[in-house]
């Protein structure tokens, strides 16, 4: 078994400047696409990729992931074939790779069995959008164990809680930019007050923010603020939009925000 050394591979990809993590729903439309689509992101600027598994109720997603989950299901998108996807990936894909799913996934796979395969295929995080921070014992532990850096989440809600998270956090904390539509200085103070409140708490985590629709413009805006963007959305809206050939849109919306 695995122990966890002094840096992860998530935490060496934050040796770049700005991190860009996009995020992509496994099986939709299909696994291969998906494969497909993690190389076109991997080859051309994101430094991590967060893989979604899909749940009946993804209730931690907006409509444009539900539907995705949907799509996913449907198509008969599993686990194991996920696993199976992934560790085929393994063979060219080298930046970090974490999954992004609901605790319900992850029981019904069987806890330590589900983080042993991980460590098998190559998985370097796992955050859970459904268990709170309180709640985290039981998959903490295991991730610990297996080697897997488990990823919270914090909001401009959290207020003083997002101190004594970011003390125990691992990989990188992801901050959600906002909750709903604001302004942009709104946004910035958003960002502002809760890198602060984790750097102070835990100096050396990295802190990506979470956003809807991400522009180059937007990047530039608040790139001195954290340490990366996660692409919440952007890739699950150009995988429905262009089904097959996502992978090709993919890559060139990642030059796009490198550039």
């Amino acid at each position: 078994m695995k122990e966890k050394t002094s840096m992860s591979s998530i935490k060496r990809a934050f040796a770049a400047p700005t991190v860009l993590v996009p995020f992509v729903t496994c099986g939709d439309p299909d696994l291969e696409t998906t494969k497909e689509v993690v190389k076109a992101l991997a080859k051309n600027g994101a430094g991590i990729v967060e893989l979604g598994i899909p749940f009946s109720d993804p209730t931690g997603e907006g409509p444009l992931g539900q539907e995705a989950n949907v799509r996913a299901l449907a198509n008969g998108t599993t686990t194991n074939k996920i696993f199976e996807m992934v560790s085929e990936l393994r063979k060219e894909v080298r930046i970090p790779m974490v999954f992004k799913t609901y605790a319900n996934v992850v029981f019904g796979y069987g806890t330590e069995a589900f983080l042993k395969k991980c460590q098998e295929i190559g998985i370097d995080g796992l955050a859970l959008l459904d268990v709170p921070y309180e709640e985290r014992e039981e998959f903490s532990q295991l991730c610990h164990q297996y080697g897997i850096d488990f990823i919270f989440t914090v909001a401009p809600t959290s207020g003083k809680r997002i101190s004594f998270i970011a003390k125990e956090a691992e990989g990188y904390l992801y901050c959600i930019g906002a909750l709903g539509p604001v302004s942009s200085d709104a946004l910035k103070a958003n960002v502002t007050k809760m890198v602060q409140l984790a750097k102070e708490a835990n100096p050396n985590l990295p802190c990506i923010v979470g956003l809807g629709e991400v522009t180059a413009e937007l990047i530039n805006e608040l790139k001195g603020l954290c340490d990366g963007f996660a692409i919440a959305e952007d890739i699950v809206r150009i995988t429905a939009r262009d089904g097959k050939n996502a992978p090709q849109a993919a890559a060139e919306y990642m030059r796009g925000l490198k550039a």
